[in-house]
């Protein structure tokens, strides 16, 4: 089992060129996750408590405005997030729901703190990758928002 979340890890780009040392390490403090059908991983606003790594299952992002819910995208197996908040220490953005019965890998906050202690260098590696990855979907959601500004032609003025 180890050896497989071992394997999940190294295959995400926030942990691309973290040693097998500190992924064991992180592997060691963290928790096995289940949520079930519609159960949220966390809501919109809740004060962040560590970053998950979805083993098995899909998850719906949405935020919610005036009691409607607003979808903004789905992970699967093998994506991970609330990386964000453990950058920018600030209450969740998003709500994550489970589509079907997950599980998940949770790293709790303290984690990083404790790899920043005791490697500097793999924690400031670990941290450029999410910043790596909080700009992909930045892009991403660039795109989204650029392509529905031209749907509904909206232009500056010249």
């Amino acid at each position: 089992m180890i050896e497989r979340r071992l394997d999940l890890l190294q295959q995400l780009p926030i942990f691309g060129g973290v040693t097998d040392k500190i992924l064991g390490r992180i592997l060691a403090r963290c928790e096995c996750v289940r949520v079930f059908k519609g159960e949220l991983f966390f809501k919109e606003n809740d004060h962040p408590d560590g970053m998950f790594v979805l083993e098995t299952g899909s998850v719906d992002i949405f935020k919610t405005h005036q009691g409607d819910k607003y979808y903004l995208s789905q992970l699967n197996e093998g994506d991970c997030f609330g990386e964000m908040a453990l950058i920018d220490m600030s209450f969740r953005s998003a709500s994550v729901r489970a589509i079907n019965d997950c599980q998940a890998i949770k790293i709790p906050t303290k984690t990083f703190t404790e790899i920043a202690v005791h490697d500097l260098e793999q924690f400031a590696l670990i941290q450029m990758n999410m910043g790596r990855e909080i700009c992909r979907r930045l892009r991403i959601a660039d795109d989204k928002l650029f392509n529905q500004l031209v749907k509904n032609h909206q232009t500056i003025a010249s």
